[in-house]
């Protein structure tokens, strides 16, 4: 792998014909006396070293890469590479970017370091598929959205680094309804219905590095209409429906290494209803918080104890559509609340984030507005939390 990522790396900084014959000095054109001349390969930014300015570059915020990518070949080149979000990752520096959408104008991008709004690419497929229910995940630099088009299911995928949608496989078992989470640059979905409406109980890994599906054993209980998460490196699906009448208080376990499913009984015994929305769930530094529909209020829970705590109240309802419309997600080391108001100067999307370590006093959350849309609707349709 080392060896592949200085492949890369020494492609687009000295050009494959130089990279194979190990030169970092090139042959210029003939100069006015009719004498060839040698001099270094020119540095990404005068002055430094490019292993070092590839290291600015790194810590530079992504929202500036398309205006980089606009500058010259090299720097073309540099970002569609894909290498400076690969270092990004390995030194630690991480975005965190909303990905939504609230109105049929398609997905934005939200950067919330910056403050902008920026638009995708509309998804080249079918009137089907575009207005359809969807379900969304971010994994690796990816963007997954999962709907169906006129005779099947399909997955379309937005690559942050080409800022292009394209056709992903399809899974072994295609699905919707079901739950589903991301670490790095795997992500799990299980459960879920079948096209023909039968509830399943299997699981597939999907690897963004190679955009292809793995079947994983069937979890013990077939569900619907339920959410997953990874914490603790582990993989857990809670919640969700096996037929139109019976909740399930369960939750599972997977283990990466071991490859089983684990029963936790009662993990969640805030019973789904068919007309409610799915566990509204989120995992900040491996602590599982929960949103309770009917009380609007932020629940955590306690791995040891198998139990919930009542933290405080969410900045907005979540009552008033069972659950639905609204986003409630992990943002780094903050959870994320993304929902509508509507107010004398009209329809607004909200998203307001809160920090778990700064603690709840009296009950009360400190809640703190870091983005605003404005004539958007009140119902958020899809969203995910993409951070590279």
């Amino acid at each position: 792998m080392a060896s592949e990522t200085k492949k890369l790396k020494n492609e687009y900084l000295f050009g494959k014909e130089e990279e194979e014959k190990g030169k970092r000095m090139r042959l210029e054109e003939e100069d006015d006396d009719g004498h060839c001349k040698f001099r270094s390969s020119d540095s990404l930014l005068p002055g430094l070293h490019d292993d070092v300015a590839l290291t600015c570059l790194a810590r530079a915020s992504r929202s500036d890469y398309a205006s980089l990518s606009c500058l010259n070949a090299r720097f073309n080149s540099l970002v569609k590479s894909g290498y400076l979000y690969d270092l990004r990752r390995r030194i630690g520096v991480v975005e965190h970017w909303v990905y939504m959408v609230c109105d049929p104008r398609g997905w934005e991008a939200f950067d919330p370091f910056g403050k902008k709004w920026l638009r995708l690419p509309k998804i080249p497929c079918d009137d089907c598929f575009n207005y359809a229910d969807k379900e969304s995940l971010a994994v690796g630099s990816e963007l997954l959205v999962f709907g169906r088009e006129l005779f099947d299911f399909a997955i379309w995928k937005y690559s942050l680094i080409q800022n292009n949608w394209e056709k992903c496989e399809g899974m072994n078992h295609r699905r919707c309804l079901f739950g589903s989470g991301s670490l790095g640059s795997i992500s799990i979905v299980a459960g879920g219905s079948d096209k023909n409406g039968n509830v399943l109980k299997s699981a597939e890994l999907y690897d963004s590095l190679t955009g292809r599906w793995e079947i994983l054993p069937n979890m013990h209980s077939p569900r619907r209409l339920c959410s997953g998460f990874f914490m603790d490196e582990k993989f857990y699906v809670l919640g969700g429906m096996t037929n139109p009448t019976d909740s399930l208080t369960c939750g599972e376990e997977f283990d990466l290494q071991t490859r089983k499913w684990r029963k936790i009984e009662c993990m969640y015994p805030n019973v789904n209803r068919a007309a409610q929305a799915p566990p509204l769930v989120a995992v900040v530094n491996n602590q599982l918080y929960a949103v309770e529909y009917l009380t609007n209020m932020v629940k955590k829970y306690d791995k040891k104890k198998n139990s919930w705590e009542v933290l405080g109240r969410l900045p907005v309802r979540a009552d008033s559509s069972n659950g639905w419309g609204l986003a409630f997600k992990a943002f780094g080391e903050e959870l994320i609340v993304i929902g509508g108001n509507r107010g004398p100067e009209g329809e607004a999307i909200i998203l307001s984030s809160w920090a778990p370590k700064s603690g709840c006093k009296d009950g009360t959350l400190d809640w703190k507005v870091i983005g605003l849309k404005e004539h958007s609707g009140v119902f958020v349709y899809n969203c995910a939390v993409m951070g590279c």
